[in-house]
Order: structure tokens, then C-alpha cells, then sequence
């Protein structure tokens, strides 16, 4: 069987920016098919969940509260 990673967020977990997540019609049916390994890179690149949202601003990342 294929291995897939695929972002946590759309499999359930909680681990967006405000602690939700984004579950996607479909994508559970993919586990018929791969062995589905969940990733969140933010988490993974120590993040904090929740946080304050952030937008990028030319090459720059900005929270929404200017940092």
C-alpha cells in the first residue's frame, strides 16, 4: 500500500491557527487506498495551537497583531 501525507487539518484534528480544523468531503476515503500519515509543518515547526492568525506582506509574515 502507497504512503500519503496529507495536512492533519483536513483529516479532523484540531490544529489550525484558531484550534480547528478544515475536514474535507473525500479525503477519509482516500485511507481505502494509502496509509495516510497526518502532518501539520506548523505544529511541526512550533507553532503554538491556538495562535493568532498571520498574512503574508511581500516577503514578510505578519500577525494580526503587527508582529
Amino acid at each position: 500500500m502507497k504512503t500519503l501525507l496529507i495536512s492533519a487539518c483536513l483529516l479532523g484534528v484540531r490544529c489550525r491557527y484558531d484550534g480547528g480544523s478544515k475536514p474535507q468531503p473525500g479525503v477519509e476515503e482516500l485511507a481505502g487506498r494509502y496509509r495516510l500519515i497526518p502532518v501539520c509543518p506548523e505544529v511541526f515547526g512550533g507553532l503554538p495551537v491556538p495562535r493568532t492568525d498571520a498574512q503574508r506582506r511581500g516577503s514578510s509574515v505578519v500577525t494580526r497583531d503587527g508582529r
